[in-house]
């Protein structure tokens, strides 16, 4: 777990350093840092979807997946909750942003194969990778919405943690398949969460969220069958 915890403390100490740039820069520039993040995380979505796609040997499993995780979510409204969870906190559109956080943090091949790599093999490359990536995005994300980026790290370390668990102890499901699939959701997620933020539509991309957990569930029940 050195990983993930260099990952998450490597997104709390950005996300300080984005908050002390905050101050000083200008609502004109922090729009357009906004505007960026948008588009990056519109470009990470796509790139996500296109790179893994091809890879899938069950194509429809992620529509499968975002229409049950989708009806599971609205149900238990997640977005709802969330929103006024960080509201208690902060008043700006802090849960914006934190669901931006949240969602490129942990939506990606290393911050998934990191933590199977660390627990499989003792190798730290993959987390050590992301949390440099990650210490540059929580720059600019806190320079945008606040300190509160920083809450980030917690849910990060839980989904790490996570991915961590299961190669130690459930090391048959963790297939290239099932990675792929959660890699096409996750894209796909993050792709919502760029066009919310520039204000093309505001899609409830948390509430599609229980969508990541159909995939490792259609494997479980695959492996017992099969």
């Amino acid at each position: 777990m050195i990983g993930t915890l260099f990952n998450c403390a490597t997104i709390i100490v950005g996300s300080i350093i984005g908050s002390l740039l905050k101050k000083g820069i200008k609502q004109r520039y922090q729009d357009i840092l906004m505007q960026s993040m948008g588009f990056s995380a519109v470009a990470l979505g796509i790139h996500a979807i296109v790179q893994y796609m091809p890879q899938s040997d069950t194509p429809v499993l992620f529509i499968v997946s975002l229409a049950i995780g989708g009806l599971v979510g609205e149900a238990i409204d997640i977005e709802k909750q969330f929103n006024r969870l960080v509201g208690r906190f902060s008043k700006t559109d802090l849960a914006k942003g934190l669901s931006t956080a949240i969602l490129l943090f942990c939506i990606g091949t290393l911050s998934i194969l990191g933590p199977i790599n660390s627990a499989l093999h003792g190798d730290y490359t993959y987390l050590f990778t992301n949390a440099i990536l990650d210490f540059v995005t929580s720059i600019v994300l806190a320079s945008t919405f606040g300190i509160g980026i920083a809450f980030a790290a917690v849910v990060l370390f839980c989904w790490q943690g996570a991915f961590y668990l299961l190669a130690l102890y459930l090391n048959d499901f963790m297939s290239a398949h099932l990675l792929t699939e959660i890699s096409i959701i996750g894209g796909i997620l993050i792709l919502a969460s760029g066009l919310s933020i520039l204000g093309i539509k505001n899609f409830k991309s948390l509430n599609l969220l229980p969508a990541l957990l159909i995939p490792p569930l259609y494997y479980v029940i695959k492996h017992f069958f099969s």
